[in-house]
C-alpha cells in the first residue's frame, strides 16, 4: 500500500491505485485500533465529512476538493488462536496489506485465502466488497468482522451471518455507519489450497476442478493469471493503473437472461449464446467482459486521459487524466453494452465525490 504522511491539501491521486482524485482538506494517518477509533469518533463529533483509506485500489475519487478528514488507515497486527474443529482463526488488523497476508497464510500452512493472491488493498477493505477471484472469496471463510458503530460509538464482532454476504456485496457496502477494524478469518491447516473451482485456474494448474495442489503452486499460478491481464500492481505498467475490474458481472432473472440471448443471437448469429453461470437463487450471472468485447470495445480503447487495458477488459486505466475522463470512458462503455445488448453495468468500485 502507498505510504502515507499527515498534512493539508494531500493529493489522493497519490493514494489510489487508479492515480485520479483531487485534494484532501486533511489526511490523518492511524497505526493503532485505538487512534482508528479516535480519528473516527473525532470527525464525528465535529460533524466534519470523513473518507477512511486503505490501499485505495477499489476508489474512484472526483477530482474536486474534498473536504474533511481522510483516516489512512495503517493498522497491523495478526492474532491466531484454535478453533474447536482444528481450524486455525487467524484475526488481522484492517489495515494489513491483503496480498501480504495470503503469502504469509501460505507460508505459515494455512490454506482457505490462496486463490485471493494479489489483490491489491487492505484486510478491511475485504468484507465490505465480499473480494473474490478465482474461484473464492471471502465470505468463504470469514467468521467475525470487527466494527465500530458510529452511530452508538460501540466496538462489537459481528458473527458472519450478520454480515450479509453476497456475490460483490455485504452489509457493509454502500454505508457509512461500520467501520471495520478487523477481520478473522477460519483457515485450514494443511500445504494444500482449498478445491480449484475455477475452470481457467484449473486448466493453468494441470488439474480438474475440485482437485487440490499445494496451495504456493496456487498462488504462483494466480499471480501469473493475474499478472497477465495486468491485475497486479506495476508502477511501469500503465494497464495496472486501475481500480481493478471496473464492473461486476451482470446477474439476471430469468426473463431478462432470455431477452439478452435474444439480443445476442440477433446480433451475433443464432448460434451464439452469452456466457451462462447459474446461481442458487435462480438467476443467471453473465460475463461483463464478454459483453463490452462483443459491444464493439476492444482492450486499448481510448478516449482522452483514460483507456481500457490491452490485457484485461473489465480493468478501465487512467493514462494522465483525471477522474472525469475516467468516469466518461466509464459511461460510454456502459452506454454501449446496454444499447446492444439491453444489459446495465454497475460500477464495482466505490464512487467519492462523484455520481454514476
Amino acid at each position: 500500500m502507498p505510504d502515507v504522511a499527515p498534512g493539508r491539501d494531500v493529493p489522493l491521486a497519490a493514494l489510489t491505485t487508479l492515480r485520479v482524485g483531487g485534494p484532501a482538506e486533511r489526511v490523518l494517518v492511524a497505526t493503532t485500533q485505538d487512534a482508528l477509533v479516535a480519528a473516527v469518533r473525532d470527525a464525528d463529533a465535529a460533524g466534519r465529512p470523513l473518507l477512511l483509506l486503505g490501499g485505495g485500489s477499489n476508489l474512484v475519487v472526483a477530482d474536486d476538493p474534498l473536504p474533511g478528514d481522510v483516516v489512512a488507515i495503517r493498522t497491523r497486527g495478526t492474532e491466531d488462536r484454535e478453533a474447536p474443529d482444528g481450524r486455525v482463526l487467524r484475526t488481522l488488523a484492517a489495515g494489513e496489506p491483503w496480498d501480504a497476508a495470503v503469502a504469509r497464510a501460505v507460508a505459515d500452512g494455512l490454506a482457505g485465502i490462496e486463490a485471493l493472491s494479489g489483490i491489491p488493498g487492505a484486510t478491511g477493505a475485504t468484507p465490505i466488497q465480499n473480494v473474490g477471484a478465482y474461484g473464492q472469496e471471502v465470505a468463504d471463510t470469514v467468521v467475525a468482522v470487527r466494527v465500530l458503530d458510529r452511530t452508538t460509538g460501540e466496538i462489537a464482532e459481528l458473527p458472519a451471518d450478520a454480515c450479509g454476504f453476497a456475490y460483490r456485496d455485504s452489509a457493509f457496502k454502500g454505508r457509512q455507519d461500520r467501520v471495520v477494524l478487523a477481520v478473522t478469518f477460519a483457515l485450514e491447516r494443511s500445504r494444500l489450497g482449498a478445491p480449484v473451482r475455477y475452470a481457467e485456474l484449473a486448466r493453468t494448474l494441470g488439474v480438474q476442478p475440485g482437485e487440490r495442489v499445494p496451495a504456493d503452486e496456487l498462488r504462483d499460478a494466480v499471480l501469473g493469471l493475474r499478472r497477465g491481464k495486468g491485475m497486479v500492481l506495476d508502477p511501469d505498467d500503465p494497464d495496472t493503473w486501475s481500480a481493478g475490474s471496473f464492473f461486476t458481472n451482470p446477474i439476471l432473472v430469468p426473463a431478462a437472461f432470455a431477452a439478452l440471448e435474444e439480443r445476442v443471437a440477433a446480433r451475433l448469429g443464432a448460434d451464439v449464446r452469452p456466457p451462462a453461470f447459474a446461481e442458487p437463487d435462480g438467476r443467471t450471472k453473465t460475463s461483463a467482459a464478454w459483453l463490452i468485447d462483443r459491444a464493439g470495445f476492444a482492450r486499448g480503447h481510448a478516449r482522452a486521459g483514460a483507456a481500457i487495458s490491452s490485457k484485461h477488459t473489465l480493468a478501465l486505466t487512467s493514462r494522465g487524466g483525471t477522474a472525469a475522463d475516467v468516469l466518461a470512458l466509464a459511461r460510454e462503455v456502459a452506454a454501449g453494452v446496454e444499447d446492444a445488448f439491453g444489459v446495465a453495468l454497475h460500477p464495482e468500485p466505490v464512487l467519492v465525490g462523484a455520481r454514476w
